[in-house]
């Protein structure tokens, strides 16, 4: 005796897979297309490797259609963010430290394509302003999530010169501190924030405790000397750890402004009373500081050289050269971001 086969036929599958999709289109959401992310890495950052980056590209495919570009050199994600704008990609992320989410930045001023990022680097500021968790694994279930409520809005930048920044600026004792970490990438990654206390006490001896570089600011009508500025576009301006650090009051990525502290003298007598009132966490505490003077909603500022000799600048944690003036600006709204 034989048995008859009850394998279906192909135009039986055919006719059940048909059934299929129009049952799920009634009784399921319509799912919307995948958004075009391009995904820019900096593969010289702290916490990045190609491991990594693999895993989080292959996870945000669950959710995007996803493209990913490693940066090749400085100035390098502004490029590749220009060109993404241009291609009509949805969101870009910016997968590195603060200096590459600022060059992206600089790539998308003025654009409708908005900018994210994920933490690749030692601090990771600007992440944590947008509310994305300092975890890279975090973080990555965090922009999955994201696609479900995809609300881009805008949010204002500085700008120093021609250089746009996302959450801070500065000049004198500050961009020096930067420029020595960066000098040393290896000992940044290994030591983090204890690194950055070696050098701000290696800068200050050699640089600022005898015969400091003075610069003249001009803000809100007033003239002033002084040894270092901060410039924030956000709050806070940095973190050491997870503690946030906070210099200026009245900062923030929405409020059409900018904030500035200004301190005047850095001596030995000074510094000591100076350095607990910053890791305080709180603005007002640090601007009662008999040396520090203090501008919220400011527009515009002048820095220049008060002695003729040129004073080191930095952006988002980036040492940027050394000038002997340089004009700040806010831009409002000028970037897209979304989180």
């Amino acid at each position: 005796m034989t048995m008859e086969s009850t394998a279906p036929t192909s135009e039986e599958l055919r006719i059940a897979e048909q059934r299929a999709e129009e049952l799920a289109e009634r009784l399921l959401p319509a799912r919307t297309p995948k958004k075009r992310m391009l995904v820019i890495v900096n593969p010289y950052a702290t916490t990045v490797s190609n491991r990594l980056k693999n895993l989080v590209v292959y996870a945000l495919r669950g959710r995007y259609q996803v493209d990913a570009v490693d940066t090749q050199a400085q100035g390098h994600a502004t490029e590749i963010t220009r060109e993404a704008a241009q291609e009509g990609y949805d969101v870009v992320v910016a997968f590195g430290g603060d200096g590459t989410v600022n060059e992206a930045a600089n790539g998308l001023v003025g654009t409708p394509t908005p900018l994210t990022c994920l933490p690749g680097g030692s601090t990771n500021v600007f992440c944590r302003t947008l509310g994305i968790p300092n975890d890279v694994v975090d973080a990555t279930e965090h922009l999955l999530r994201m696609a479900d409520d995809f609300r881009p809005r805008k949010s204002d930048l500085g700008r120093v010169n021609e250089r746009h920044f996302v959450f801070a600026s500065g000049i004198g004792l500050d961009a020096s501190v930067v420029e020595r970490v960066d000098r040393h990438p290896y000992r940044k990654a290994k030591f983090g924030e204890y690194y950055f206390t070696w050098a701000a006490v290696a800068s200050f001896t050699s640089r600022y405790l005898v015969n400091a570089p003075k610069v003249r600011v001009e803000v809100d009508g007033q003239s002033l000397e002084g040894v270092t500025v901060i410039v924030q576009n956000s709050d806070p301006f940095t973190y050491f750890g997870k503690r946030p650090i906070r210099i200026a009051e009245g900062a923030g990525i929405d409020t059409g402004s900018l904030a500035m502290a200004v301190l005047r003298r850095a001596t030995p007598i000074e510094m000591p009373t100076i350095i607990p009132r910053v890791f305080s966490g709180r603005a007002s505490t640090v601007l009662r500081h008999r040396q520090i003077n203090g501008f919220s909603g400011v527009d515009a500022a002048r820095v220049v050289s008060a002695d003729g000799r040129p004073f080191p600048l930095e952006v988002d944690g980036d040492y940027i050269g050394e000038f002997e003036e340089v004009a700040y600006a806010v831009a409002p709204r000028a970037l897209t971001v979304v989180s």
